[in-house]
């Protein structure tokens, strides 16, 4: 036998589409996370303009009742569980490997089933556009309404079914990132060096876990209700609404956190970067964080102060919900801090960041008059309520998130946008989300109910209806500015250089677009701003590395996970035996169900025996 040693040849990767299904890269992830979002989160705002549409005029019939039922309940479960939570995890893939100087996260393949779970999710709920019979009940689905007798269909069943696979992909994801944030930072990036978004990264994925069990109780139950007869909700057989309510909305108000938490992580980032000044109060930050999650648990039932639960309970709850307002307000007056006495540059990101701080706050306002009993039974169900949500999740969460797809574009396509085109965005969908939104709080206190799909002409209601459908169509118009700045910019915009804001974390040490291994070598930490301070010691000639490794001899001892198609695999799985329990009559009960688990079962079993890395060619201990 030959003593030579023999060569072990890396495995060819696949090319095309094909290097995408198979791909366990986080950027690409990433990246397939913000397309897939952003796709679904238009599907929302078509819904919306529909709507819109109906409402703008008194006694019109352009849609139905129902389908006006089933356009209200789909936009408001895209929006949350297809549009912002999605568009979070975007940045969640793509940026806190990078933040935090690692490869990857802790578990690629998991991250890839995560997406293409979530993916699989998303399509079982827009399925019931086609099937005819799209869920008609509210986002939150309140019993009795999702009773089999009351709702008879399979929209109900789609619409939980869809949830509960939605909730797999964020487990996956959360459990994922809490790992990679906890074990795999950099040396000496100890947790008060971390970078404020992945900071709120890790308390929302841990708010992910302890919250989507909940709803998942509470959506087994349901199921069974409706398919095995069972009694959790049944009136008729004693049981009571409330616990629906009960279980929906101890899940639902960290579910705002979980929303909103990550914008404030990327304004958080973004707001020093533009001022060229460290963020104010670092600390306060992080804990008023902390403490806002440990406390949306407590406040579930000021969504519930007009059911009956009597004086005690909700004077506790009207007190909780005026306290968690001192976190937030402590993270205001921090941001402003940051921005006071500033070297401000006004670019598209920073714009966006101080949208987000103006009308978060009018949102907050509105919150906290919610939080009084007394002044919320009037509010209760009226479009005030509609105002409220819209400023918070639009103008808070969705204008926190266009900060966060200008500031990192340049890193994550290795192009510059148009600037002009950026500010023609903010000032166009600052202005329309307040024509859109603003007049819902007078309407609403003029006792308008939400989720009515018409109302008669001697309301008094027509003129503010009106001035809120054009406010919609000027958000559509300003959506379009951004998408023709986002392709074209992808396409044809100047090249980006890796730090093009003289920013301050980890990921703009690096080229951009990132190569696939990040950092040719782990950067050791030893500054909260650990980019910022090592331009800083640069220029005063201290000599120091480059925080990511400069040197090509690196890259050939770097060995990154193979790409997989067991995580599709899995997926398709969940999502023929998701499908196959709604509708368990078409073939013989359940066997497409049981199909769908076989299949996944077959991809987990697979997926086990793969190596973790690609061989080392330079290994020869086997041999």
């Amino acid at each position: 036998m030959s003593s030579m040693p023999l060569s072990i040849p890396r495995p060819v990767h696949p090319t095309g589409v094909w290097s995408w299904i198979t791909t366990i890269d986080h950027k690409r992830i990433g990246i397939m996370y913000g397309v897939s979002a952003f796709l679904l989160f238009l599907t929302g705002g078509l819904e919306a303009m529909l709507m819109r549409v109906q409402l703008a005029q008194a006694e019109q019939d352009i849609v139905s009742p129902e389908i006006f039922n089933q356009l209200f309940t789909m936009h408001g479960t895209t929006m949350i569980f297809l549009g912002v939570m999605p568009l979070s995890a975007a940045f969640f893939n793509f940026i806190i490997p990078l933040q935090i100087g690692a490869r990857d996260v802790a578990f690629p393949r998991l991250n890839a089933f995560s997406f293409w779970t979530f993916l699989a999710g998303a399509l079982l709920l827009k399925i019931s556009w086609i099937s005819g019979s799209a869920p008609n009940t509210g986002w939150f689905a309140y019993a009795p309404l999702t009773g089999i007798s009351a709702n008879p269909g399979h929209g109900v069943d789609l619409w939980i079914i869809s949830l509960q696979v939605l909730g797999v992909a964020s487990l996956a994801a959360a459990f994922n990132f809490v790992v990679t944030i906890v074990n795999m930072r950099a040396p000496g990036m100890d947790f008060m060096r971390m970078p404020l978004f992945t900071w709120m990264s890790l308390i929302t994925a841990i708010l992910l876990v302890l919250a989507f069990p909940v709803i998942t109780v509470a959506l087994i139950e349901l199921l069974l209700d409706r398919t095995f007869g069972m009694n959790f909700f049944n009136v008729a057989a004693g049981a009571s609404p409330l616990l629906w309510q009960h279980l929906f909305w101890v899940f639902g108000h960290p579910e705002v956190y979980i929303l909103i938490l990550p914008a404030m992580g990327i304004v958080s980032d973004v707001l020093p970067t533009f001022a060229k000044k460290p963020l104010f109060g670092y600390g306060t930050v992080v804990i008023a964080g902390v403490i806002i999650a440990f406390m949306g648990w407590m406040v579930w039932s000021h969504h519930m102060f007009t059911v009956g639960l009597g004086p005690v309970a909700n004077s506790v709850f009207t007190f909780t919900t005026m306290m968690i307002a001192a976190p937030t307000g402590i993270k205001v007056f921090n941001w402003l801090g940051t921005i006071w006495g500033g070297s401000l540059s006004f670019k598209t990101p920073m714009l966006f960041a101080l949208g987000f701080v103006a009308m978060f706050v009018i949102g907050g306002v509105s919150g906290v008059m919610h939080a009084v009993a007394a002044s919320d039974a009037q509010q209760q169900d009226t479009y005030f309520i509609v105002a409220h949500i819209h400023y918070v999740l639009f103008g808070g969460a969705i204008f926190g998130i266009f900060a966060g797809v200008y500031f990192w574009f340049p890193k994550i396509t290795g192009k510059m946008y148009n600037e002009g085109l950026g500010k023609a965005h903010f000032w166009m969908m600052l202005i329309a989300q307040n024509i859109a939104f603003f007049p819902m709080h007078f309407t609403g206190l003029d006792g308008m109910p939400r989720r009515i799909y018409t109302y008669q002409s001697n309301m008094g209601w027509e003129f503010w209806n009106l001035i809120s459908t054009i406010g919609v169509f000027l958000l559509a118009a300003a959506l379009l500015i951004f998408m023709f700045n986002f392709v074209k910019s992808w396409l044809n915009g100047e090249e980006a250089s890796g730090d093009p804001w003289d920013a301050r974390t980890l990921e703009w040490s690096i080229p951009s677009p990132p190569p696939e291994y990040n950092f040719a070598a782990i950067p050791t930490v030893t500054d909260r701003d650990e980019w910022w301070e090592e331009k800083l010691r640069r220029r005063e000639g201290v000599p120091v590395p480059v925080a990511g490794g400069s040197g090509e001899e690196e890259e050939h001892s770097i060995h990154l996970p193979q790409p997989s198609y067991w995580p599709i695999i899995v997926s398709i799985g969940l999502f023929i035996a998701a499908y196959g329990v709604v509708y368990n009559g078409v073939i013989y009960p359940f066997v497409l169900a049981a199909a769908g688990v076989l299949i996944g079962m077959i991809g987990v079993y697979a997926w086990s025996f793969e190596p973790v890395n690609d061989p080392d060619p330079n290994d020869h201990s086997s041999h």
